[in-house]
């Protein structure tokens, strides 16, 4: 039993809250290809209007993404992958879940540097978060890390939904585990793809623009 309890709950973070929040940031950002700049700041408006915020970010989203994203580093530190030898389906998940895992940790991080703890230390305001998304976007460099983060995140989630409904026996199973491993893998494509159209989108010049029209405001007011 060493370990179960810790590694339940590490499996279930995963899924209520983060795989929501997970949800909630793809469909925010993808208000960027829906409704260019005005779309995607309409969303963020929306999200930074919700009553007690700070405190849903903090209990629903921080510490579940701590707790998860370090438990699950030490997770993947015991890991023993061995698809040398076994070169099946279920050992390439189990290690390209683990290797997914610690992509998403350390691009979260860095993400969140960039943008929320530049926000709290007001170098950045809400409305020019997008700014610093097409600044990172349109580098080639940071394109690239943020192009295989989220096709690395976008796998964990839906691998990680996939051996959710498998670890806690809602999936029993080999013809329930086949199926959810369709349903699961189709969802990893259309979440890829979505996040990779928000990319672009974000590199659109109409970002630049409106954050360049935030700075030349502040500059007279100042």
């Amino acid at each position: 039993m060493k370990g179960f309890y810790s590694r339940k709950l590490h499996s279930l973070l995963g899924v209520i809250p983060l795989s929501l929040f997970f949800l909630e940031h793809l469909v925010t950002n993808f208000t960027a290809v829906e409704g260019g700049t005005e779309g995607f700041y309409k969303a963020v408006a929306f999200l930074n209007g919700l009553p007690l915020v700070i405190v849903i970010e903090a209990t629903l989203i921080w510490l579940p993404l701590f707790f998860h994203g370090v438990y699950g580093l030490y997770i993947a530190y015991q890991a023993k992958p061995n698809v040398g030898r076994y070169g099946n389906e279920r050992n390439w998940r189990y290690t390209l879940q683990r290797v997914s895992g610690v992509i998403t940790f350390v691009f979260v991080i860095w993400h969140v540097w960039e943008t929320r703890v530049q926000i709290a230390l007001g170098n950045v305001t809400h409305e020019e978060i997008g700014g610093v998304i097409h600044d990172a976007v349109t580098n080639p460099i940071t394109f690239a890390i943020y192009m295989i983060s989220v096709v690395a995140a976008s796998y964990h989630f839906a691998n990680g939904l996939w051996s959710f409904l498998v670890s806690w026996g809602i999936t029993v199973g080999p013809r329930a585990q086949r199926v959810s491993s369709y349903v699961c893998m189709s969802l990893f494509g259309i979440v890829s793809i979505m996040f990779i159209a928000s990319l672009f989108a974000f590199r659109s010049i109409d970002f630049q623009v409106a954050t360049s029209m935030i700075d030349a405001v502040k500059s007279v007011l100042i």
